[in-house]
């Protein structure tokens, strides 16, 4: 039997609202724990969080972190990413006076700023994104999510951008037809397989708070559940869709996500220029840690 550090944090948690659970693992050495130990840890911990994050220390000033939902290992897990690194400017003494760290995933190398003792936020920045072609039928994309066609605002057009997940965006008209969809598990899923997509990201410019900018709503059938309810990647994409359609300056903006009306978890975003490329995208939120212990993990059968 092997045992690791353990926590379960509460990723954007604002108010009355929950936030999104993040398992944090840390491990000394990726060495110390297979891919199916790490796959079977987040299985044995569906319905508890959306996602586990192993952390490991690389170095004075980086850390790598693979990411596992129930279903498989994830590319990218924005929340975790935010929870994980919250808690680590927030209690490692090592990390709590750093301005900055890098951040390793499988596929990419990332910024975590710290921000806890200003902002009681961290920020992150975002995979660089890639746009593909959006050919999906409003109307396929309608009876996948259970909706009238209406709904779908005609104003902003329907795209995808990877920007950590493959990621389908779609622009609603109110913040009632927001709020109101329900999707059959099933029948998104098949939908994303048959394009290839990971995550579908509702949005609309009505909101319930007057200083948030957007109101978004995630859902991802395809790792085992069917909403996210505050998301790092998907919101990340809608942040380069409102950079690429000239509706966001780069100035920190404010999106409340999930579907309560009055009681939404809270995500902020930033951009900055580079010197090569497009603008990059930040994500930014806070944690709660709700437990802290040992992680026992025996062997199937055991």
């Amino acid at each position: 039997m092997k045992q690791f550090r353990f926590k379960k944090l509460d990723a954007f948690a604002a108010g009355q609202s929950s936030g999104n659970p993040a398992g944090m693992i840390t491990v000394d050495s990726f060495a110390d724990i297979a891919p199916e130990e790490m796959q079977q840890i987040a299985r044995e911990l569906q319905g508890f969080v959306s996602e586990v994050g192993f952390v490991c220390r690389m170095a004075p000033e980086r850390v790598a972190l693979r990411y596992f939902s129930a279903e498989r290992e994830v590319a990218f897990c924005g929340h975790a990413t935010i929870a994980i690194l919250y808690d680590l400017f927030a209690n490692d003494p090592d990390l709590r006076n750093l301005p900055a760290i890098h951040v390793d995933t499988t596929t990419s190398s990332l910024i975590a700023e710290n921000r806890v003792a200003p902002d009681n936020a961290v920020f992150i920045s975002a995979p660089n994104p890639v746009s593909t072609r959006q050919d999906i039928a409003e109307t396929s994309i309608a009876t996948a999510l259970g909706i009238d066609p209406t709904d779908i605002s005609t104003s902003l057009p329907t795209a995808k951008i990877n920007a950590g997940l493959e990621t389908l965006l779609v622009p609603f008209t109110t913040l009632q037809s927001t709020l109101t969809v329900l999707p059959d598990q099933d029948r998104l899923r098949r939908f994303c397989e048959d394009h290839a997509i990971d995550i579908v990201t509702i949005f609309t410019g009505e909101t319930a708070r007057f200083d948030a900018a957007w109101r978004s709503r995630v859902f991802a059938p395809r790792f085992g559940y069917l909403e996210d309810p505050a998301t790092g990647s998907g919101n990340a994409a809608l942040g380069h869709y409102l950079l690429q359609q000239g509706l966001w300056d780069g100035e920190t903006l404010i999106i409340e996500q999930n579907g309560e009306r009055d009681d939404p978890n809270i995500i902020k975003l930033m951009a900055r220029s580079r010197e090569k490329g497009g603008p990059q995208v930040f994500i930014g939120g806070g944690a709660v840690s709700r437990i802290e212990g040992l992680y026992l993990l025996r062997r199937p059968g055991s």
